[in-house]
């Protein structure tokens, strides 16, 4: 049975192949399916794990595409739903040596934005251990922010553990405040969450990692929280006391940097739902975030059981 589930909107990305182009210039592109919520998913699959993710797509050929991925990487599509009024999103990124690459979204008004949330209500949290939401979905539509109410309700009911990412996409709210409000409503009824030092400074003001923690503490269900700090590595901080810093690993290339925080969810899930201490999941993070760099494509970097544990041994 499956013992993880999120829920999210998949896109289909079209990946530039020439490097340092601008993407106006780039004229040749491989297809990847993407998705911050779809890539934990995925990569939580090739672990091993039982995984259901929850969306709606066009009826359309990016989201036949994004099914066939899905199927093909073993993840349950039970609660995946169909619709010929609205189109499965997409997005170009150009391809960079150094940095972020350049983006360009076609996914406003797209279907998952029109999610029913009524459908909650029809999903099977009997098995499940964790469920991992992000603030992207929030962003597409109060119907969409209303789910993940629902989910979370749901979750905390059934003493579920919550994962919550705020994967913040300014581009996508209406404006900073109202971003800001509803992605700290959501982290307060996580029970772990996971913002980005960069995150933090705009949702709540600081940076220092402590002040941080400290105010995601607050939260009426939080029990810890994990400060990502790119390469360096990560801070965490429990509601016992626990605290601490876990380093990250050094790559020789990077070549893509899109879904490496992605990756982070996943090695950190990976560790919950292995009984692994907070800091054993932490480092485990550090480890697929690392190797999510290394790859084109959102989440093609995302290791197998075998390739993890190479890595592991091959950086202690």
């Amino acid at each position: 049975m499956p013992e993880f589930l999120s829920i999210g909107e998949p896109l289909v990305v079209f990946a530039a192949e020439n490097e340092n182009q601008p993407l106006a210039k780039a004229e040749t592109f491989k297809k990847y399916v993407a998705g911050a919520e779809l890539n934990v998913c995925l990569g939580l699959s090739k672990l091993q794990h039982v995984v259901h993710y929850v969306s709606r797509l066009g009826r359309d050929p990016f989201g036949d595409f994004i099914v066939t991925s899905i199927q093909k990487n073993h993840i349950r599509t039970d609660y995946i739903s169909s619709t010929d009024k609205y189109k499965t999103g997409f997005y170009f990124k150009n391809k960079v040596s150094t940095g972020d690459p350049d983006t360009f979204y076609f996914r406003k008004d797209s279907a998952a934005s029109h999610f029913d949330a009524a459908k909650i209500s029809k999903i099977d949290f009997s098995n499940l251990k964790v469920i991992h939401l992000t603030g992207i979905f929030a962003a597409l539509s109060p119907e969409n922010m209303k789910a993940l109410l629902e989910i979370e309700n749901f979750a905390n009911n059934r003493q579920i553990m919550i994962t919550f990412d705020p994967n913040l996409r300014p581009a996508l709210w209406k404006n900073q405040s109202t971003m800001i409000r509803t992605t700290n409503r959501l982290a307060a009824n996580a029970t772990i969450v996971m913002p980005g030092v960069n995150e933090a400074e705009i949702l709540m003001g600081s940076r220092d990692p402590k002040t941080i923690a400290d105010f995601y503490l607050k939260g009426k269900k939080t029990q810890a929280v994990v400060i990502k700090m790119g390469a360096k590595g990560a801070y965490f901080q429990d509601v016992k006391g626990n605290s601490g810093f876990v380093p990250g690993f050094k790559v020789t290339e990077v070549i893509d940097t899109v879904g490496a925080g992605d990756g982070f969810a996943v090695g950190f899930i990976h560790g919950i739902l292995n009984d692994y201490s907070l800091k054993k999941s932490i480092d485990i993070a550090n480890a697929i975030g690392a190797m999510a760099v290394t790859s084109e494509g959102d989440n093609d970097g995302y290791p197998d059981s075998k390739q993890l544990n190479e890595f592991l041994k091959a950086n202690q």
